[in-house]
């Protein structure tokens, strides 16, 4: 076994789904027994498909988000020619470098930031489904804000923040690109990764004092460290996110990803959504092992699926909302999973 997998194995914050969910499964159990319906989650928010069980479309679901808030964004379909999604893009006023990813995608996987024309061409012919084009945002930092809120209150609830740390290295004017990335602690752990996403670099020699950005994508599976950021929770902050749910209609419970530059900014309301996160969002402040025990990330989870019983409950009793039938939940379930089988085998074809 390799350095890198026996790290991993020991160190939980890189463990398998199934190592988060499957120990809280009686807990859902018991949930669903108490509202009486297997699929009662998908009650908590109506206007995303099933709640944002996964199968929803980013696109679709990026257009429920005020425009202040929205970054451009265009789908392209498979049956599109090239020209019409060049054409799209320069009527939506998107400029390189931009980024590429599934309509329908989790954990960052295919996600890619686009520099030139024939790289969106190669990307679109190696990857025929549905694809977001959506323009890179320049801002400093980045994180995911956890927001819930009871539909009979006005006012919700932040119950997590998660601070994203960009993997970097520095360069010393002697190393080369590669050398940097083995000697950092972390950035070793994605070593595969980066050989195919800075490939033509791994040989150079960066200048000293420079730095050098690993990767743009603000995702766990793409070495970006997650930071507990939940000191920041603030009730200035709480109120810009009440006014922001009730902009969007029958939203009750999700990550966000912003964009911003400072705390005062994200405060103001002064950001960007990348997406909104239904049912399936994780509070991902839990990933910073550095203040977290396993078994605490553990009741986090529990935690926050109480949250949606209790949404879902709501909106079922008060707000006539249906459960979805646990039949076409399971059916949407088993097409997540093929779909899910289809993006591993185009990442690695």
């Amino acid at each position: 076994m390799s350095k890198n997998r026996l790290h991993k194995l020991f160190h939980w914050e890189h463990w398998p789904t199934f190592m988060f969910y499957v120990p809280n499964l009686p807990y859902s159990f018991y949930l669903a027994s108490k509202a009486k319906h297997a699929a009662f989650f998908s009650a908590v928010n109506p206007c995303i498909k099933s709640s944002g069980n996964g199968t929803e479309s980013k696109f679709t679901t990026i257009q429920l988000v005020p425009k202040k808030y929205r970054p451009k964004t265009i789908l392209c379909t498979p049956k599109m020619s090239f020209k019409s999604v060049v054409d799209d893009i320069q009527r939506a006023k998107i400029s390189y470098p931009f980024i590429a990813k599934p309509d329908v995608g989790f954990r960052g996987i295919l996600v890619q930031k686009i520099h030139t024309e024939n790289q969106l061409k190669e990307y679109l012919n190696k990857y025929p489904i549905d694809i977001i084009v959506q323009e890179f945002l320049d801002f400093e930092n980045e994180c995911g804000i956890f927001y819930h809120r009871l539909p009979n209150k006005e006012k919700g609830t932040i119950s997590s923040i998660t601070l994203k740390r960009f993997l970097s290295v520095i360069g010393n004017g002697f190393s080369t690109l590669e050398m940097l990335i083995l000697a950092d602690d972390r950035a070793k752990l994605y070593i595969e990764l980066f050989r195919k996403i800075h490939q033509e670099k791994l040989e150079k020699i960066p200048e000293k004092g420079i730095k050098i950005m690993l990767t743009s994508v603000g995702n766990h599976s793409k070495g970006t460290e997650f930071i507990n950021g939940n000191h920041l929770i603030s009730n200035k902050l709480e109120t810009t996110f009440d006014v922001l749910s009730k902009e969007i209609p029958d939203w009750y419970y999700g990550r966000i990803d912003i964009k911003y530059n400072s705390f005062k900014d994200l405060e103001n309301g002064n950001f960007k959504i990348l997406e909104i996160n239904g049912i399936i969002s994780e509070p991902t402040h839990i990933y910073d092992t550095s203040k977290y025990t396993y078994l605490k990330a553990l009741k986090s989870i529990r935690t926050h699926w109480k949250y949606i019983y209790q949404i879902a409950t709501i909106n079922h009793k008060e707000n006539n909302i249906p459960y979805k039938s646990t039949k076409k939940f399971i059916n949407e379930m088993f097409e997540l999973r093929a779909y899910s089988k289809k993006l591993k085998k185009l990442l690695t074809s």
